[in-house]
């Protein structure tokens, strides 16, 4: 499954350090950020729960910036 979500980022650097993160965690297959569309692209596992990848893919982004928003 592949969603999409708003993202409130300040840099490409800090972009590309948390789509690196997210790729990290368990349950995701891929991620992507489009920086300048501030867009969130996530793929996740079958069968995994969204709504917990996603807490642990916030509390990621925000150990790069700490007022990093994503819309889910």
């Amino acid at each position: 499954m592949k969603k999409s979500y708003n993202i409130e980022v300040d840099c490409a650097n800090c972009a590309s350090k948390m789509e690196q993160a997210t790729k990290k965690i368990d349950g995701v297959v891929d991620a992507n950020i489009n920086f300048m569309m501030l867009k969130m692209f996530v793929e996740f596992e079958d069968g995994a729960d969204e709504k917990a990848i996603m807490k642990k893919v916030i509390k990621a982004c925000r150990r790069i910036e700490r007022d990093c928003e994503i819309e889910f």
